[in-house]
């Protein structure tokens, strides 16, 4: 089985160290920083062999020299960014692979936040690890692509099973939250799931990994049914202040 351990970063951020249970092969993706993600493995006597990135920002990135100087690990990431990824060793495309132990995910190209921006989605463990691009209820802003691209994003992630774990880069889920009732403010399930974000967030408590089902019925952003809906939501959320 996999152990996927949520480690805090820089404020906002998480990155995931994870565990093949069975053969102790151990990783990390996104480690904005090093020294939180090499106590987390330290304390627990896992040795990190891999670092898998989703996208070039730093926040995601920062950790990648110092946690390789530390453990010798080997960085896979995005070939269209190789340029701007930290000691990245092997560049994954589509429909490439990545193994952990006896455990292997499959890389889906899920540009708009970044141009180069991966998903891994390990299908038989019924986890993926979205970085920016899929939150709980919401998804990356724009930066270096389109809302048709992002589009596009959220009808593969829908696709997956419900039950689908999703693990995303940040804590954003109130905010985010907030905004997705500003315009879908008769959704019950959503409404319900609102009360349980800021019961936990009240006792700083995490609110991810989530599910997605339920962001099939409470993202608005992976219920829009085209893309120049999505582009209002997030033309919409760019500017939300609630």
């Amino acid at each position: 089985m996999l152990e996927i351990v949520r480690v805090p970063v820089l404020g906002d951020n998480y990155s995931w160290l994870v565990r093949d249970s069975d053969s102790g092969a151990t990783m990390v993706v996104d480690p904005g920083e090093a020294a939180p993600v090499l106590a987390a493995a330290q304390e627990r006597g896992w040795s990190i062999g891999a670092v898998w990135i989703t996208h070039w920002h730093p926040d995601h990135t920062g950790g990648n020299e110092a946690v390789v100087a530390a453990t010798g690990a080997r960085v896979i990431g995005p070939e269209a960014e190789r340029a701007k990824i930290p000691a990245l060793d092997d560049g994954v495309r589509e429909g490439d692979t990545a193994t952990l132990g006896a455990h292997v995910a499959t890389v889906m190209e899920v540009p708009g936040h970044t141009a180069g921006h991966i998903a891994f989605h390990f299908a038989q463990d019924g986890a993926i690890f979205t970085g920016d691009t899929l939150f709980a209820m919401g998804c990356g802003r724009l930066f270096e692509g389109d809302a048709t691209q992002m589009f596009g994003n959220m009808r593969r992630f829908a696709a997956l099973d419900d039950t689908t774990r999703v693990y995303c880069g940040h804590e954003y889920t109130q905010s985010n939250g907030r905004f997705a009732r500003s315009v879908d403010p008769g959704n019950a399930a959503l409404a319900a799931r609102m009360e349980e974000v800021d019961r936990l967030r009240a006792g700083g408590q995490p609110t991810v990994p989530t599910t997605i089902g339920e962001e099939r019925a409470t993202n608005p952003f992976l219920r829009a049914t085209d893309a120049a809906a999505l582009a209002e939501l997030r033309a919409g959320k760019d500017a939300f202040r609630g």
